[in-house]
């Protein structure tokens, strides 16, 4: 777009583009020495610079202007008006000069002086009064700029924008008149229309000096031409789009910090995602504190009344209210204005405005001079000292609500920004303080959640594993990470009759405080029916049926108004079981190792296989059949009976051990494989390690670095009971052989050194020996184990168990039993292949 202009002013006659001698510049330092000079000044005053650098510049002036002309020019950005100077040649000049007050590109402090030549202002009558309508517009700055550049004329708008009426600029260029780097783009631009002729559109952003607010400016450049097709110059249009530019970043604000505050349920994180957001686009510096009463596991303010029993009191008016600095971040490196350190509690007086805020519940925006501000900070020193030596101006306090619940306060500062805070920025700032509120709410939910779960988790585990002379065992239990939440993992270590142990390992799926109610569920259902004694494919489907129950009183509760059917089924929630991926339920891994024989009997319910090593140090699986998951119900569970050699190790475990899943979350086959591989590999040659050690090499070389999954490991390393402390003998089915029982039970206990308890044993091998024969079938065997404990046990050919009642008084039997379990410290039975045994447990010592 090109603009023909009649009687437009015609280019000067200056020495080419650049046109430097069109104008006297020079420059001064604040001593006011003449420090540089330029052609145009020599062309001025006639002097050249060998003749006039290092002189005050007061040399130059004719006369004195008057005081009142010249006010402290220290605190001035810039000065313009008219001076008397003396021409090399004695002759007197007025002389309009614009003075900058900046910063040069050494960093020294100086004043930049501009005049334009009298030789290059225009004639009279050249002063284009057929521009006089287009330039008194009154919605934008419109100026005309010559071939040179330089102002040939504005109009108010223009000399509004920039401080000087149109006599000042006229004859100067913009980069001589305005002292900001974002005019040499606007003058590379305008060379560029000048030789093409094409329009450009440019948005650029200055402070005119003696404003405190940056402006944003839209301005369209274009070319003029006269009516016979000559280019006479470029003019500018500008329309003044603050308002706009600000209200676009501010939105610009907001979905960045949609996009980056609560990117994580942690609750410090949180906080500093917010305080990386404000700074620097919005504040110089920002604290983010929450209440301290929130420090004990975030229990205090979590939520509404109802949800969680109590929301915060704040206290009393007239009383200090504490905070917890949690995050802040500052323009300078390492924050040095802060007073107070990430971690640490501050009192702050019931009148500052955090508190004001707080007790409120509304933003505050206020300038550090307010009397009130004063006085509260007269009373902290320290905050006293980054006050003033930071520069702060302007401030603003905002709570941090989340459902109706204060969790603490904002504070936004600035000093290195000349503006001050507006009621635009305060809008801004509790928008961002909202969505972080809510995001650290979050993250307080989460983390109680979590530690509640963590603690229930842990309460349900074993506190610690029982000393058993049959087996060594070490354990370790690592929950997932923050983004995973508890799970359902467990593992248990049961002590039998007979010195034998039963040795569990468990998954529920899913996580959080349902998984770890569901595993303190199963691992009570398991230890109860260990008690019993059952075999461990029996023990499965006791545990399977368990389950299914479960999942159907889970699947009733979740139905509205429904109550459920009871019976086994596919599980499709609830607590023991993961929706999410439709895995049913829970698995399970249990096992019963008995020291005299030495040998293990196994099954398993969709768990991985256990890992057993040889005296040889040769890790492989064990080729236990697979059963399926708890909780699927009608599909049978199969044991296997193996015999473990001594010195041989049983690592049992979770699939959290064998590793993250693949990146597309599948689950590869090849990615268990490779876990097993590494668990095998750590395994090898174990002999010389103690178990702990041999546990924490398996964590550290089967892991990843951030396991997806809670692990459990128990590492068992099976022992053999001496043959020298089993006694076994045979009894004929007739009454004349409990004599004989009674005579070789004593004869062991002799050899063994154990007479204290011959007494008790005299009575319990009597009583159980008599009864098998009388009630029971053939073949009828006494055992005596010597164990930390003697054990006294009596099998029998009958599956039929006995009970243990209160004889009346004139019955002639009954009372055995219930002698038996007063004198000895345990008793039970439990089924056999062929029959069923009776034992009984006396402590030794």
């Amino acid at each position: 777009m090109e603009r023909r202009v009649v009687g437009a002013p015609g280019a000067s006659s200056g020495p080419g583009p650049a046109g430097e001698a069109l104008t006297a510049r020079a420059t001064v330092d604040e001593q006011g020495t003449v420090t540089g000079w330029s052609a145009g000044a020599e062309r001025l005053l006639g002097y050249a610079p060998t003749q006039i650098l290092g002189l005050p510049a007061t040399s130059l002036l004719a006369e004195q202007p008057p005081a009142d002309a010249l006010p402290a020019f220290s605190d001035l950005p810039r000065w313009h008006g008219t001076l008397v100077l003396r021409h090399r040649d004695g002759r007197r000049l007025e002389v309009r000069v614009l003075a900058h007050h900046r910063t040069s590109y050494g960093g020294v402090r100086d004043w930049f002086l501009v005049s334009a030549l009298t030789g290059t202002l225009p004639r009279p009558g050249d002063d284009a009064l057929a521009l006089h309508g287009f330039l008194d517009s009154p919605s934008c700055a419109t100026s005309v700029h010559d071939t040179d550049l330089r102002y040939r004329a504005a109009n108010q708008g223009s000399g509004r924008a920039l401080g000087l009426s149109d006599d000042d600029l006229r004859g100067l260029r913009i980069s001589e008149a305005v002292d900001d780097p974002a005019v040499g783009e606007l003058e590379r631009v305008m060379r560029q229309v000048l030789e093409t002729g094409e329009p450009r559109y440019l948005e650029n952003h200055t402070r005119a000096p003696g404003e405190t607010r940056e402006h944003a400016w839209s301005v369209d450049i274009y070319r003029l031409h006269g009516e016979d097709g000559r280019v006479l110059g470029v003019a500018t249009t500008g329309h003044d789009v603050t308002e706009q530019y600000w209200a676009r970043k501010r939105l610009q604000l907001i979905a960045e910090a949609g996009r980056r505050i609560g990117s994580t349920l942690d609750v410090t994180r949180t906080a500093q995602e917010l305080a990386d957001i404000a700074v620097p686009d919005l504040a110089d510096f920002i604290s983010v504190d929450l209440l301290a009463s929130l420090d004990e596991g975030f229990s205090p303010a979590l939520g509404a009344a109802e949800e969680y029993g109590r929301v915060p009191r704040l206290p009393a008016a007239g009383h200090a209210l504490a905070l917890r600095r949690i995050a802040h971040r500052s323009v300078n490196q390492g924050t040095p204005e802060a007073v107070v350190a990430p971690g640490e509690v501050d009192e702050y007086p019931d009148g500052s405005p955090p508190v004001r805020s707080l007790r409120s519940g509304r933003a505050v925006l206020f300038q550090v001079t307010e009397p009130a501000i004063a006085d509260w900070v007269a009373e902290d020193p320290l905050r006293t000292a980054r006050i003033r030596d930071y520069g702060f101006h302007s401030a603003m306090t905002v709570p941090l609500t989340a459902r109706g619940t204060t969790l603490g306060v904002a504070v936004f500062a600035r000093h290195r920004h000349p503006d001050p805070f507006e009621q635009d920025d305060l809008v801004l700032a509790e928008e961002l303080a909202a969505r972080a509120a809510v995001s650290i709410d979050n993250a307080l939910r989460y983390t109680r959640e979590r530690g509640t779960a963590v603690t229930l988790q842990r309460s349900l585990l074993p506190q610690s594993l029982p000393e058993q002379a049959g087996v060594e065992v070490a354990s370790r239990y690592l929950p997932a990470g923050a983004r995973a939440g508890v799970g359902g993992d467990w593992f248990d270590v049961i002590p039998l009759s007979g010195a034998r142990v039963a040795l569990v390992v468990g998954d529920v799926v899913g996580h959080g405080i349902h998984a770890s109610a569901t595993m303190g569920r199963l691992r009570t259902a398991v230890r109860t029916l260990a008690d019993i004694d059952l075999p461990p494919d029996e023990l499965l489907t006791h545990l399977d049926d368990l389950v299914a129950r479960l999942a159907t009183e889970a699947e009733a509760a979740e139905r509205p108004g429904g109550t459920g059917e009871r019976g086994r089924g596919r599980i499709t929630g609830g607590a023991a079981a993961d929706v999410t991926t439709g895995v049913v339920g829970a698995t399970c891994l249990y096992g019963v190792y008995d020291p005299v024989s030495r040998r293990c009997t196994l099954a398993r319910a969709g768990h991985p296989p256990p890992v057993v090593v040889g005296p040889d140090g040769t890790a492989a699986l064990l080729d236990l059949p697979a059963g399926p998951p708890l909780g699927l119900g009608g599909l049978p569970f199969e044991s296997l009976d193996t015999e473990l050699p001594e010195g041989s190790l049983l690592a049992l475990y979770t699939d959290g051990l064998l590793g993250s899943r693949d990146a597309d979350g599948d689950g590869s086959r090849t990615d268990i494989d490779d876990g097993i591989t590494r668990l095998c590999q750590a395994l090898d040659t174990p002999a010389a390690d103690s178990l702990d050690t041999l546990c924490d090499r398996v964590l550290g070389s089967v892991l990843p670095e951030r396991p997806t999954d809670d692990v459990a490991l128990l590492l068992v390393r099976p022992r053999a009971l001496d043959p020298g402390r089993v006694a076994t003998w045979d009894v004929a089915a007739d009454p004349s052989a409990v004599a004989e029982a009674r005579k070789k039970a004593l004869g062991r206990l002799e050899a063994w050194g154990l007479n204290d308890a011959a007494f008790v044993t005299e009575l319990v091998v009597s009583e159980l020996v008599t009864n098998a024969i009388r009630h029971a079938e053939p073949p009828v065997r006494l055992r005596l184990i010597h164990d930390e404990s003697l054990i006294c046990e009596v099998s029998d050919g009958s599956s039929t168990a006995p009970h243990m009642r209160r004889a009346r008084s004139f019955d002639e039997g009954g009372r055995g039993l219930l002698l038996v379990a007063q004198l000895t410290q345990r008793w039970g039975t439990r089924p056999t292949p062929t029959g069923k045994t009776i034992w009984t447990e006396q402590t030794l010592g």
